[in-house]
């Protein structure tokens, strides 16, 4: 299954490389409502939001009466993310609050899958050499990701892992790493970060692994008319 990615900051579509270097934006979330019509579900995370630099709800609002969509994005606290449920969000991405200093919030995260629960629960984890990384890929905790969904398993629907190493690179993406964590969990499981072929999407399908996809969609490097049997 194909999710298709759309990240907002400042009132547009964007997409940037490691979080960090803008490399493209779009104007419209019209245009990118349009371009994804075929796909039945979309990955949504407010940039924003993440940042504490303000939100964009109006546009996860407008998207959400438009397509079935999992939204992150600054999910800090169950008000927050029941806030989303009710713009119409099907599920809610959570990152690095699900994480404390020690390795799990285990509090938090009970909390808010008795609040909305467990099966609206996506838990985000970010691997950056070979370490979970979190507060926007500025730091590390001593834990792997396979460690990481083992623990986290209890308090969620899925994980989407995002390969950090080659985030926005279009450079390919370390499928020894997704295998390792469908042994691991048989939970959703979103792969995201490098995806650049049509190999590599084909290999993580068969393996039961959803593929969620931004850069190489939006610079032509995947064609949507070669994504569509995967949709």
């Amino acid at each position: 299954m194909i999710i298709p990615c759309i990240d907002l900051m400042g009132g547009k579509v964007v997409q940037l490389v490691q979080g960090k270097t803008p490399a493209l934006e779009l104007d419209s979330v019209d245009d990118a409502l349009r371009l994804f019509q075929a796909f039945s579900l979309i990955n949504v995370i407010d940039l924003d939001a993440a940042m504490s630099q303000g939100n964009n709800d109006a546009l996860v609002e407008e998207i959400v009466k438009n397509k079935r969509a999992r939204v992150g994005g600054g999910v800090r606290s169950v008000e927050r993310a029941t806030q989303l449920i009710d713009l119409g969000a099907e599920q809610i991405i959570v990152g690095t609050r699900a994480f404390s200093q020690d390795g799990v919030d285990h509090d938090f995260l009970n909390s808010l899958s008795n609040k909305i629960g467990t099966e609206r629960v996506i838990i985000a984890i970010d691997s950056l050499a070979g370490q979970v990384a979190i507060r926007g890929w500025r730091e590390s905790i001593r834990m792997s990701p396979a460690e990481a969904v083992r623990i986290l398993e209890p308090y969620c629907g899925g994980f989407l892992c995002t390969f950090v190493d080659n985030e926005g690179t279009m450079q390919g993406t370390d499928l020894k790493l997704f295998h390792s964590l469908r042994q691991a969990t048989d939970k959703t499981l979103i792969a995201a970060g490098g995806i650049a072929s049509l190999d590599e999407v084909r290999e993580l399908v068969q393996a039961d692994i959803q593929v969620a996809l931004g850069m190489a969609i939006y610079t032509g490097r995947l064609k949507l008319d070669h994504l569509l049997e995967f949709a």
